[in-house]
């Protein structure tokens, strides 16, 4: 089964705090958002969240939507450049993985030699489609897949924006391949990953190597546009060292389940949703309850050490997003995923409390409802970052 990009035509959902359900406007600059309507032939594109208080926008067949966030913190120098994050990749059950959104990612900021890229930084993507093999890697940031369960495959899109025309776009986006070959690492259900972020040559962009430790397979990626390298734009891990046209006031790198998509392997596929509508199974906790979570089991940096706290973030505010669209909270389709540790596999999840979680960090209530924070764009312009404790 193949799918194909849902261009978006343009229809943006307002999604300013207090807005309504139902406002809608033409696809303009400063839009937050985009529906979805028609088909093209080129693959879903999933950009990243920018801040739209600087009249950004998404260029045509892209969307974003909420990116809830996991950040290790740490005030080593260098780990923001070298980390390594291990993982344990979910599984289908009663629900397929994929059902509560196409993507999950590791990413961060990273430096764009582009000379009208906004403040001189990108954003790294490094995208896992559930259930999903890819059969290409656009140059527009888009993918397409074909249904393969329980198998993941990957895309690295880099996102940057135009100082020019408040376009984003990509930079950057290749394929992870298996080794040196041309098929995509295919990687499985179940399956132990590591997942390492590091500087190689001066004239290297920054590396990806990602390794399937079950089976032994890995495949690289080197983040090179056609400016130059794209390079890790901090060196330390710390809270504030945030993406400046972001909306979030967070580390430089972060884990990210991409929520606010149908799946693409259901109708409507891959399609920007919001709570409270029943096709949209992010914001529904018995479906994060009917497969086996993601775990990821830790985050080490160049010397060996590992992070000194956690945070956890949201770019459209949390249950404030929920609230907007649900007459009331907490039912069906209107719930919010949340960070967990899990202390019977030593490990984040999320989504909900899974058998074995020992702290769920005010479920919900880990993320900030307001931007609050500072910013390039003025002091309340970005989501804070919320400290998770205890550490575990």
């Amino acid at each position: 089964m193949s799918w194909t990009r849902f261009r978006r035509g343009i229809v943006v959902m307002a999604l300013t705090l207090g807005a309504s359900a139902g406002a809608v406007a033409a696809g303009q600059p400063g839009s937050a958002e985009q529906g979805s309507s028609g088909q093209s032939g080129a693959g879903d594109c999933i950009a990243h969240h920018p801040n739209v208080q600087n009249n950004i926008w998404y260029a045509q067949g892209c969307t974003g939507h909420d990116e809830p966030e996991l950040d290790p913190v740490s005030s080593l120098a260098g780990s923001a450049q070298d980390l390594t994050w291990t993982a344990v990749l979910p599984s289908d059950g009663t629900v397929p993985v994929s059902s509560v959104g196409p993507t999950f990612w590791w990413g961060g900021t990273v430096t764009d030699p582009n000379p009208h890229a906004l403040f001189g930084q990108a954003f790294l993507e490094v995208q896992f489609y559930p259930d999903a093999v890819v059969s290409s890697c656009n140059s527009a940031g888009g993918f397409n897949v074909s249904y393969a369960p329980d198998k993941f495959t990957v895309c690295t899109p880099v996102w940057q924006v135009s100082s020019k025309s408040s376009a984003e776009n990509a930079a950057f986006n290749a394929e992870l391949y298996d080794g040196s070959s041309s098929q995509p690492l295919v990687m499985n259900a179940g399956d132990t990953i590591r997942v390492h972020f590091f500087v190689g040559s001066a004239t290297d962009g920054w590396h990806i190597n990602i390794t399937d430790l079950t089976t032994g397979h890995s495949g690289t990626v080197v983040l090179n546009s056609k400016y130059g390298p794209l390079l890790p734009a901090f060196s330390q891990q710390k809270i504030g060292n945030a993406l400046g046209w972001g909306i979030v006031n967070d580390t430089p790198n972060s884990f990210v389940w991409e929520i606010g998509h149908t799946s693409p392997f259901t109708t409507p596929a891959a399609q920007f949703c919001l709570p409270g509508q029943t096709s949209c199974d992010s914001y529904d906790a018995a479906h994060w309850l009917g497969f086996s979570p993601l775990q990821i089991k830790s985050v080490t940096f160049a010397n060996g050490s590992t992070a000194n706290k956690w945070a956890a973030v949201s770019d459209f505010g949390g249950t404030a997003e929920v609230n907007q669209y649900c007459s009331s909270y907490g039912g069906p389709y209107c719930s919010y995923p949340w960070y967990a540790f899990n202390g019977t596999d030593s490990a984040f999840t999320y989504g909900a409390d899974y058998p074995g979680t020992q702290f769920d960090y005010d479920q919900d209530g880990q993320f900030s409802t307001t931007p609050l924070c500072g910013g390039p764009f003025g002091p309340d312009s970005t989501y804070c970052d919320t400290v998770l404790t205890p550490t575990p």
